[in-house]
């Protein structure tokens, strides 16, 4: 299955995301319990304004929305919710900024992915079709104000130990 290149995203897509501080990592708070125990987070997603122009038309009017990016849940925790977790999160948040709409895009041949979306109350839009992307398919649903849950900012000062 292709949906991301095989090497990952390298530094120039990802830095940019960071320094925007639109892309958040999930990590398992009880790894801090042991300092020595090295362990990598265990999903991620990026949650932004920014509606891919190649897929996105002035016509679906782009600035409804929020779209997420780069959701992926280490395979360890795969089926564990926090995939559903994220999405309801993201979709809290574009509630939150008065937008009506979620919107992603995602492989367009990776069928269970797609409706992996569809179960989770996303509509799908259309496919587009461009030789040089491997995403293209189109979803979104309706931002709502969901219970979800609890997220940590562990980069806020006052959690922050010298």
């Amino acid at each position: 299955m292709r949906q991301w290149p095989r090497g990952g995203f390298g530094p120039e897509r990802i830095t940019p995301l960071i320094e925007e501080r639109v892309l958040f990592l999930l990590d398992d708070e009880l790894r801090y319990l042991d300092p020595d125990e090295s362990a990598p987070p265990v999903a991620t997603i990026a949650l932004d304004g920014h509606a891919d122009p190649e897929f996105w038309s002035p016509g679906d009017n782009p600035g409804a929305a929020l779209y997420v990016h780069k959701l992926a849940v280490a395979r360890p925790w795969s089926g564990s919710g926090l995939g559903d977790a994220l999405l309801d999160w993201a979709g809290a948040a574009a509630h939150a900024a008065g937008l009506p709409l979620l919107r992603l895009d995602c492989s367009k041949t990776n069928w269970r992915l797609q409706q992996y979306y569809r179960r989770r109350g996303f509509r799908h839009i259309r496919t587009v079709d461009l030789p040089h992307r491997a995403s293209g398919a189109l979803f979104e649903r309706r931002s709502e104000d969901l219970p979800s849950t609890a997220f940590r900012d562990l980069t806020m000062a006052e959690l922050i130990s010298a």
